[in-house]
């Protein structure tokens, strides 16, 4: 240890008291900023988790189309005037082709055809409007899961039954329906059919569970009037679910289809997330800010106590330098203490909520341990804790000991 070291160790050990607040006000700075950092983490997760059980990461349909002036000359007025939706058939034309050119794509890792289906589930006199989903069970499981959030039934058994159909338990609760009970779906076409219910399944997510239901794709495509090549929708997965908008652009160029990403068709749902992650981040920084001021302080109020100590040192032959390293080193120490408490207290509070069960749609409390959030809590806490030392050090560095000790 070099004289700068240890005279700043002096200092740290002199001032137990004020050397202890300002390590408390690291400590609960880098607590706060791990754990809320780490809390919006987990809702990131928790929310992304809960769309990704019913939405893949990009969907490609045929989008409505709207008509176009007969009359394309700029010095006529056009024939038709109020544009309107064309009223054309929304399936995808040759869908296995439009399927192969995507798979081609280096960064898709799924792709499945998808039939909608707006229905009415009959059961005796109760009836309630939703949406029958037609698939091919090992394609769509791979993609979303599916036997992951089941909770009574055997989802393999919609690969041999026809006749089958998984149900969302809100569906489930409403019209009291478990395992092997027969339900009537009238589909938008008028056609009615009984359904064997195989499957009941909860996603967490409300709306899903009570309106939506998964049959086969064949099936779904017969409740339409439509032949087997009829596809209303092609879901697709990507490696990195943040690529989603940039990958559903070059699809749409090559398919010429509409392809849209998963934070495209949950606008509100990123712009609540976007708005959360500035509030998080504001609060978190000007927490460790205020942590940091309280450094400054009391180093500021060090140096006014020290400034004859500080004279000497400079009549002795220290230069401005080794003052200011004596101050930072003391304001480092200081946020190393608190950087390291704060860790510890931050890792306590996350493995404490992990265990609290909040129930509803999102189950246990959404916070999730993040080691790049505990690096960044780290680095900004030196950096700021650094600053509030620094500062004061040049204060310090710039006395002159001849006026101090005429004084």
């Amino acid at each position: 240890m070099n004289i700068n070291s240890a005279i700043a160790k002096t200092y740290i050990v002199s001032n137990k008291k004020l050397t202890a607040v300002a390590v408390m006000g690291v400590v609960l700075g880098m607590s706060i900023y791990i754990f809320m950092n780490s809390l919006l983490v987990g809702f990131d997760k928790s929310s992304s988790a809960s769309i990704f059980k019913s939405t893949s990461h990009i969907r490609v349909y045929k989008d409505d189309e709207i008509s176009k002036p007969l009359i394309e000359d700029t010095n006529s007025k056009p024939i038709i005037i109020n544009p309107k939706i064309v009223p054309v058939n929304n399936t995808i034309i040759n869908p296995n082709l439009v399927i192969e050119t995507i798979l081609k794509q280096k960064e898709v890792i799924v792709v499945t055809p998808q039939v909608n289906s707006n229905v009415f589930f009959n059961n005796g006199k109760s009836q309630i409007s939703g949406i029958s989903v037609g698939i091919k069970p090992d394609e769509a499981n791979l993609m979303f899961d599916i036997k992951s959030f089941m909770v009574e039934g055997d989802f393999e058994l919609l690969k041999s039954n026809p006749n089958g159909i998984v149900i969302g338990s809100g569906i489930s609760e409403k019209m009291n329906l478990t395992i092997n009970d027969n339900l009537n779906l009238t589909s938008s076409k008028g056609i009615n059919r009984t359904f064997k219910i195989i499957g009941i399944f909860k996603t967490n997510n409300s709306i899903t569970d009570k309106t939506r239901s998964y049959i086969n794709i064949a099936t779904a495509q017969q409740l339409l009037k439509e032949g087997t090549s009829y596809i209303t929708d092609i879901n697709v997965n990507i490696s990195d679910p943040e690529e989603a908008e940039t990958v559903a652009k070059k699809i749409e160029i090559l398919t010429g289809y509409k392809a849209e990403g998963w934070k495209q068709a949950n606008e509100t749902f990123m712009a609540a997330n976007k708005m959360r992650k500035i509030i998080i981040t504001f609060v978190s920084l000007t927490i460790l800010l205020v942590a940091g001021f309280g450094i400054y302080n009391i180093l500021n109020m060090t140096v006014s106590q020290k400034i004859n100590d500080i004279a000497i040192l400079k009549a002795m032959g220290f230069k401005g330098k080794d003052v200011i390293r004596i101050f930072v080193t003391q304001a480092v120490s200081i946020g190393i203490m608190g950087v390291i408490g704060g860790i510890i207290v931050a890792i306590i509070l996350i493995a404490i909520l992990k265990r609290v069960y909040v129930g509803g749609d999102i189950g246990y409390f959404p916070i999730d341990y993040e080691f790049k959030k505990f690096v960044q809590g780290v680095v900004i806490g030196l950096v700021i804790t650094f600053f509030a030392g620094y500062i004061p050090a040049k204060k310090a560095a710039n006395v002159d000991p001849v006026e101090i000790l005429r004084k």
